[in-house]
């Protein structure tokens, strides 16, 4: 069959075809001017409002407009002026559907790499490890991926084919291998929370109810910490997030509580002093805030006051000479004062058991006796 043999079947005479190749002229300058405005709007925005992350990503999503999707967009606008017979109007359709869902598609995919990317880049630390450059591409991957797969199912179900049964075999494959790599696939996702979420990064001083240690690596399956006594610990990432994670790095301040004991015949008036004292010493300490002390407790075998301090910095050399000062200033305020603080002496008293009188007993079992039973008797 040749063209014009083509052309009569379609029942389209030259002035429409004429006004559809118009038409279609017309929006391919139209679309393309309209989103070269938009794009250089855009571009002022970004410009004028760096702080802008909505105007950053339009314009580098826009940027990925595909002139072939534009050129068939605008042939279908022309088409659309046509009255093409039943066959061929359910192919444009489709061929709608095909256009529009690619340049979506081709969107999407741009979108998730730049909000991804942004993201990473405003919340990643000043020194950024190869783990979390590993964990943001396969969140990027996986997300793009996920777009063009339902792309593709569309697309087919858009053409009639039935993929209730493709997408029921791939629910039921994807079950089967997570089934299986269970513990990788959890290991692999704590990983990525702690890529986006950072409960701690390289370098942190992190403590769990049953490790400490400076983080070295963050894995997709595993953490290294590196223990004081140095030796390396590996945990595993779903396991470290199960537990409750102390991260000192991020300490700001140290509240300290110090108690002080003393023999429990101090006299009261000796007693009250010590506060006083404390807080006046505590009170010259650099970068420490005084906050109470306070005689808590008084029992028969001691009395106790409780100190309360904060460290105005999180460093632990700092918080060591400041304890270390407390506790001899203490001392020579204890020696000042007169104040013991020997526990109260304990006294024991024994007493001898007393053992009741044996019976006497016949004649005949006395006789069966042990020797040295029986001269006990006798002594007796």
């Amino acid at each position: 069959m040749d063209i014009r043999a083509f052309v009569a079947s379609l029942d389209i005479t030259l002035p429409n075809a004429l006004f559809a190749l118009s038409l279609a002229v017309a929006s391919f300058v139209a679309i393309h001017g309209l989103l070269m405005l938009f794009r250089r709007r855009l571009d002022k925005l970004s410009d004028e409002h760096a702080h802008r992350p909505v105007a950053e990503v339009l314009r580098k999503t826009l940027a990925r407009t595909s002139n072939i999707v534009v050129l068939a967009t605008s042939i279908l606008i022309g088409l659309s002026a046509l009255d093409l017979p039943p066959p061929w109007n359910a192919r444009v359709s489709h061929l709608w559907f095909l256009t529009l869902g690619l340049q979506l598609a081709i969107y999407l995919h741009s979108a998730i790499k730049v909000t991804a990317r942004r993201y990473f880049r405003t919340h990643e630390h000043a020194s950024a490890d190869s783990q979390v450059t590993v964990a943001h591409t396969l969140i990027i991957w996986v997300l793009q991926t996920s777009v063009w797969v339902i792309f593709a199912l569309a697309l087919l179900a858009n053409l009639g084919i039935n993929i209730t049964t493709f997408v029921a075999s791939l629910g039921i494959g994807g079950i089967a291998i997570a089934l299986a790599v269970q513990n990788v696939l959890g290991d692999l996702f704590a990983s990525l929370s702690i890529a986006i979420d950072k409960p701690f990064e390289v370098g942190d001083f992190i403590s769990t109810s049953s490790t400490s240690g400076t983080v070295e690596k963050v894995g997709l399956k595993t953490t290294r910490l590196r223990a004081a006594s140095g030796e390396q610990i590996i945990v595993s990432n779903a396991e470290l997030l199960k537990s409750t994670v102390s991260n000192f790095k991020r300490m700001v301040t140290r509240r300290i509580v110090f108690n002080l004991r003393a023999h429990p015949d101090t006299p009261a008036s000796v007693a009250a002093r010590v506060p006083t004292a404390i807080a006046e010493f505590i009170g010259r300490q650099d970068k420490v805030r005084f906050d109470r002390a306070h005689l808590s407790k008084y029992t028969q075998d001691y009395i106790e006051w409780e100190i309360v301090y904060t460290i105005l910095d999180a460093n632990y050399d700092l918080f060591m000479n400041t304890q270390q000062a407390l506790i001899l200033a203490s001392m020579q305020m204890f020696a000042d004062l007169g104040i013991s603080t020997a526990p109260r002496a304990q006294q024991l008293l024994l007493q001898e058991a007393v053992e009741p009188s044996a019976p006497d007993l016949p004649e005949g079992p006395r006789a069966r006796q042990p020797a040295s039973l029986r001269s006990l008797h006798q002594g007796s």
